[in-house]
């Protein structure tokens, strides 16, 4: 268990980060990580609980005491080979999960928790550096092909599954790169995309067949339209086609129809979803030449949403040199600390401050968004109100109306679910908030009405976490393979 009296004689130590004025200079990843000897004193603080509550509140239920016993020990090949047991892709979630191990972390109850995410993190970073990971190809065919159509870190993760089982995989993406949101909705400050790229050259070595570029779908809907994401698809393959060429289909598409907010000027210019707004910076530090690139230099820049994406457009925006930044966030302010005997081993509402809002921004909580207004068709500005709760009900409080000047406002508001044309084109019933519909039970587990057709991620759950799409993809990976063996050695 570590250190037996290790949570007593030592203190969460915090990654570091470069200063707010040097990485404001660049797009690139900022965070320092943890050295080898603070790794090992965060692992002495581990108390290997009775009942691991940090395992069960990981979605992909990583065997968190005894990685950290394991690099207490110094012993990080025996840490890594526990971490990737669980989780295909350890250097994303060490970078941008959000770590509900750690609210479920024993320590947590009336301390700070261990340093779960951080130490995961300096795991795989130290193996990729020592070159300890490597591509695990299967030993034996089982002459089975089987389609993942999206590249998101649900379909690598089911695509890589399936390929170490000898399935011959085929893993479409209907944009010009892999890794789905990953590739054009994380901002590289949070996560380098050579991290995608890494994984992509293993997921091949294994066997993987890669298809960028390929809308699967309605003829008449793909061809040429692909996403506001990337490229547009130069190919389009039917649910038809891939019927007759492969014994199972898996999809994983995600959801990234974004959350609109219908209000009386919304057809004003300089108003648009995050997701075209983030996907460019993307691109553009990826070497891709754009013309008119949504940039905020100079400019007052109002995100409306004050979740992760929101942040995200937070950081990027003070990196192109916006006049200002403010955050609208439509739910009252959250307090400072939660309330730990009532909320723990579950995830806690409480503020959250990223590394983003620490970069400049001005946060507004309980405010609503009555109209946008412009001048010449562009947006000039917001007519707000500001909210609260009253009988369970968000009602406006009179006389709070005021309006702040805008030129370019982000829609962060979430996502509502998958694009519309894929589900429809394979036939798959959908549920109430338009996800496919597919139970997550042993027996049966993520098939859908369609008889050899399968789907996971946030196309089956709904916009979720990273670490969540990655279990969803391991499972459902599971149940393919026993769908097309009659059992599966894969783990679930």
């Amino acid at each position: 268990m570590g250190k037996t009296t290790g949570f007593m004689e030592h203190g969460r130590i915090e990654e570091g980060h470069q200063s707010v004025a040097e990485r404001l200079r660049h797009y690139k990843e900022f965070v320092i990580g943890l050295d080898e000897d603070q790794a090992r004193v965060q692992g002495a603080r581990c108390m290997d609980c009775g009942t691991p509550f940090c395992s069960h509140g990981c979605p992909v239920n990583n065997i968190i005491p005894d990685f950290n016993d394991l690099i207490y020990q110094a012993d990080w090949k025996g840490a890594l080979e526990v971490l990737h047991s669980t989780n295909n892709f350890p250097e994303f979630t060490g970078r941008i999960c959000p770590a509900p191990c750690e609210a479920a972390c024993v320590l947590n109850v009336n301390d700070k928790a261990v340093g779960i995410k951080s130490i995961e993190h300096a795991i795989i970073d130290r193996a990729w550096q020592q070159g300890w990971v490597q591509p695990r190809p299967a030993r034996h065919p089982s002459g089975k092909k089987v389609a993942v159509v999206g590249s998101g870190p649900a379909g690598m993760a089911a695509a890589q599954q399936l390929a170490r089982a000898g399935h011959g995989v085929t893993l479409f993406e209907k944009n010009d790169r892999v890794g789905g949101l990953l590739r054009y909705g994380i901002p590289d400050f949070k996560m380098e995309k050579s991290h995608i790229d890494r994984r992509i050259a293993q997921l091949q070595a294994e066997g993987v067949v890669l298809r960028p570029g390929v809308f699967v779908g309605s003829a008449s809907e793909g061809l040429g339209k692909g996403s506001k994401v990337g490229n547009a698809a130069k190919e389009t393959v039917t649910p038809e086609q891939l019927y007759a060429q492969f014994d199972a289909v898996l999809l994983t598409g995600g959801a990234e129809q974004s959350r609109d907010l219908p209000v009386p000027g919304r057809g004003l210019d300089g108003i648009h979803f995050a997701m075209e707004f983030l996907p460019q910076q993307n691109k553009v530090n990826a070497g891709d030449k754009l013309k008119g690139q949504l940039r905020a230099d100079g400019k007052h820049v109002i995100v409306i949403g004050g979740g992760d994406t929101g942040s995200d457009c937070v950081g990027t925006s003070r990196r192109h040199g916006a006049a200002s930044v403010t955050q609208f966030e439509l739910l009252p302010r959250p307090p400072e600390e939660e309330n730990r005997p009532l909320t723990w081993p579950y995830w806690p509402i409480k503020l959250r401050t990223s590394s983003s809002h620490e970069e400049g921004c001005a946060r507004e909580f309980a405010i609503a968004t009555r109209e946008f207004v412009g001048d010449k068709g562009r947006v000039t500005g917001l007519k707000t109100v500001r909210v609260q709760f009253k009988d369970g009900k968000l009602v406006e409080i009179a006389g709070s109306e005021q309006t702040l000047p805008a030129d370019l406002v982000l829609l962060a508001m979430g996502f509502v679910g998958p694009v519309a044309p894929v589900l429809d084109a394979f036939g798959v019933e959908q549920d109430a908030r338009g996800n496919a519909r597919a139970s997550t039970e042993p027996d049966g587990g993520y098939a859908t009405n369609v008889p050899k057709v399968f789907a996971a991620g946030d196309m089956r759950r709904g916009q979720s976490l990273v670490v969540w799409a990655i279990r969803e993809g391991r499972q459902a990976a599971h149940a393919v393979d026993r769908f097309l063996m009659g059992h599966s050695e894969l783990p679930r």
